[in-house]
């Protein structure tokens, strides 16, 4: 992510989701060794998956028509100077949550065999809310202020776009949607036809979250 970071120019859209997902790696990472997590195993295997789906994606992004389908729409518009950094933002973490983490979650139970409910997986899932709430409030506050909203109706209108996104909702049906791809995981017909779909819902989230307003 440091990487992509100091590769992109910062107006970027994919940069603007980068800078906030190393925040949150960071912080991630930060708590596998300091007792945070009841099982640190699962969460670090997990941390790495989740990430390398996010990685895939960009090593593609220079060929848009490779990229993944959650992915495309940020990609696509990610030199569009009339989309602020906070939509590229939540674009992103829009794309990664609701497409990337049930696979994520799934691949890691299948690596360690162990199943999405078993053990502390899902407390230590939610622990990881705390620190994506702290990480989306911190980036909010980044661009908005009182007194810009209040003399720039762009900024105003982009405030009301993105108000009803939240990071803590997207990863509780991130989690119902775990479950249920766990639950075909051996039909590859069922398999296939919820990961297309989770891909094109995660596209149209994203493409009205980076509507120039």
């Amino acid at each position: 992510m440091e990487a992509i970071g100091a590769a992109l120019p910062g107006t970027d859209g994919l940069a603007c989701f980068n800078r906030m997902y190393l925040e949150v790696t960071q912080q991630v990472n930060a708590g596998l060794g300091q007792g945070f997590y009841a099982d640190p195993v699962f969460m670090a295997q997990l941390d790495v998956t989740f990430a390398g789906l996010y990685f895939s994606a960009a090593d593609a992004s220079a060929g848009p028509a490779a990229v993944p389908l959650a992915w495309r729409p940020l990609v696509e518009q990610r030199a569009n100077a009339g989309v602020e950094p906070i939509q590229f933002a939540l674009a992103g973490m829009n794309a990664h949550i609701n497409h990337d983490l049930p696979l994520a979650v799934v691949a890691t139970c299948a690596a360690l065999a162990t199943e999405p409910e078993a053990g502390a997986h899902f407390a230590d899932y939610q622990k990881v809310d705390q620190l994506l709430d702290a990480a989306e409030q911190s980036v909010r506050q980044s661009f908005e202020s009182a007194a810009e909203l209040a003399v720039d109706r762009h900024l105003a209108a982009v405030n009301s776009l993105i108000g009803n996104w939240a990071i803590n909702s997207a990863r509780d049906l991130a989690w119902n949607n775990t479950l249920l791809l766990w639950a075909v995981r051996d039909d590859p017909i069922a398999r296939g036809l919820l990961v297309d779909s989770l891909a094109a819902s995660a596209a149209l989230s994203s493409r009205l979250l980076l509507v120039t307003v």
